[in-house]
């Protein structure tokens, strides 16, 4: 019997074409549209520490990240929002 395995495969943002400065505001608007327990892939030209930070001070324990890969070329974090109590 086959399965929809597209509702089990989380959306992709690829930040790499864009521009830094449109990059933050594009993950923060998938943020906020994210369901509870919901994900997606985040694919970037470089570790994004200082934005995984910055969600973490707009949104403190919403979101949980999970290091999918992890460089040289290439870094991929699955964010998820966390179930609502």
């Amino acid at each position: 019997m086959p399965t929809d395995s597209a509702a089990t495969v989380p959306p992709v943002i690829d930040l790499r074409p864009l521009i830094p400065p449109e990059r933050h505001g594009m993950v923060f608007a998938a943020l906020e549209q994210l369901a509870p327990g919901a994900s997606f892939v985040l694919i970037n030209d470089h570790a994004p520490i200082p934005l995984l930070r910055h969600i973490e001070q707009l949104w403190p324990g919403r979101f949980l990240s999970e290091w999918l890969k992890d460089g040289p070329v290439e870094w991929q974090i699955a964010i998820t929002r966390a179930a609502e109590a």
